[in-house]
């Protein structure tokens, strides 16, 4: 009887960890989201130009690596919305080159339409479905690492076709990712609320660009 109790009272107590790092995650991942957004509005509206593949890349893993390393100190809240910052920062020229296209607008705007769509259906299925997908770890890693490189091979040696295969791969990996980072934090895998917000926006990000890319060509009539 008593073996009974302390194993409800262990798995009740995980329930209310797990429920936790849900809240402060989506919680973490609103504020990030709007503190990104002004960023690039902030500098739309500025018109600041594009730092660059560069310094865009020692920037982005440079802030990673701080928010990892301070993940569980207040510095590691400053670290994560100074990365969320620094990418909004990065997306506001990016989005100006689009505005400036016919239909720029309406692009803009179905990218971000088809990227809270894609992100709430996939987060809804993954909570309610309970399903496990941690087996797509090892497959995601891989093609994160094999779009990416390529994606810098594209950029690098001016492919265009090469990039609009990346940006279809990124849409279905972080579709992937959305899935999987949410299945790890409810199943108890994931108990770091900032490593997981900073996850699941890297996700939205880079889904938004990659929908960005494949709406621009389409509308280009390239």
């Amino acid at each position: 009887m008593e073996t009974t109790k302390v194993l409800a009272s262990s798995g009740q107590t995980q329930t209310l960890e797990i429920n936790k790092v849900l809240r402060n995650t989506y919680a973490l991942l609103s504020m990030t989201l709007l503190f990104s957004a002004l960023t690039a509005g902030a500098a739309a509206a500025l018109n600041l130009s594009h730092p660059g593949i560069i310094i865009t890349l020692v920037g982005y893993f440079g802030l990673l690596f701080l928010t990892t390393k301070f993940r569980n100190s207040g510095i590691g809240l400053l670290c994560v919305f100074a990365l969320t910052g620094f990418m909004g920062y990065t997306l506001g020229p990016i989005i100006n080159a689009y505005l400036a296209m016919s239909n720029g607008s309406q692009i803009v705007m179905t990218a971000m339409g088809g990227t809270a769509v894609i992100f709430i259906g996939l987060s809804a299925y993954a909570l309610t479905s309970q399903k496990d997908f941690n087996f797509m770890g090892g497959f995601l890693t891989a093609g994160i690492l094999v779009a990416f490189v390529a994606g810098l091979g594209a950029v690098f040696f001016e492919m265009p076709i090469l990039s609009l295969a990346v940006s279809a791969m990124f849409v279905l990996l972080m579709s992937g990712l959305i899935l999987y980072q949410t299945s790890d934090i409810i199943r108890g895998g994931e108990t770091n609320y900032i490593m997981a917000t900073v996850t699941l926006y890297v996700a939205i990000f880079n889904l938004f660009t990659s929908l960005l890319h494949l709406l621009g060509f389409m509308n280009s009539g390239e």
